[in-house]
């Protein structure tokens, strides 16, 4: 394959309108990612989840907290670090490599390596009040105001560390309208989701509803596990 092969756009699928759906492993490597972020997110203590709490929230309402739900999320949000980056090798490998004139799969997998970093930091910071709570491994290392400091830093970062996940979503539309490389159903719920988390963060103000993109990695995997996608099917030729 010359240079020029290796960078011609892909050749859009003639049969897979016609194609028949068979099961492919690989892809629920995503949706196993969104699962696992979904957990990861929601294990968290807030002072303030009561409806009678009266704000601002303050140090001595942080010390309260219990460290456990920190523990667990900082630890399932490193294992989603790694996994992150499995699946954007797989991802490299199973179709980055067969189609290399893709553009869409190279920015889906330079979203989920971006997002793998930003998580390793977030979901470090809330291992991190976990160990330093009170009633923490090391709960003697920082006084009320250190820990008030940590707790700061998880308030919006695991919801933060997901935004690179829009660029994917776009990537997948791009894939699927540009390229036919993926179904057009899935590209364009890709679209529409990556879009409306975008304006909705816009309308509201509030930096964390873009994490909600991890529902659509469950989605997305399964859909290309189970669907009728080019990418796939190469699997079975």
């Amino acid at each position: 394959m010359n240079e020029t092969t290796a960078l011609s756009p892909p050749t859009p699928s003639t049969a897979e309108p016609g194609a028949s759906s068979r099961f492919t492993a690989w892809p629920l490597s995503i949706s196993v990612c969104g699962l696992l972020g979904i957990v990861a997110l929601l294990l968290e203590g807030r002072p303030d989840s009561s409806s009678d709490f009266d704000y601002p929230v303050t140090a001595e309402h942080v010390l309260g907290l219990d460290h456990v739900p920190y523990r667990l999320s900082g630890a399932l949000g490193y294992v989603l670090a790694l996994l992150l980056i499995a699946t954007a090798a797989i991802w490299r490998h199973r179709v980055e490599r067969r189609f290399p004139g893709s553009i869409g799969a190279i920015v889906v997998s330079y979203g989920a390596v971006a997002t793998a970093a930003l998580v390793t930091l977030a979901y470090g910071w809330r291992g991190a009040v976990g160990n330093y709570l009170p009633s923490g491994a090391e709960g003697d290392t920082f006084d009320a105001d250190g820990i008030y400091n940590y707790f700061v830093l998880t308030d919006f970062s695991p919801y933060i560390a997901f935004i690179p996940l829009l660029a994917s979503a776009y990537g997948l539309a791009w894939m699927a309208f540009r390229e036919r490389l993926v179904s057009r159903r899935l590209g364009g719920l890709a679209a529409l989701l990556a879009t409306a988390l975008l304006l909705a963060t816009f309308v509201t103000g509030v930096p964390g509803l873009p994490s909600m993109i991890i529902v659509g990695l469950v989605v997305a995997g399964v859909w290309l596990a189970f669907g009728r996608s080019t990418i796939t099917m190469a699997d079975h030729r």
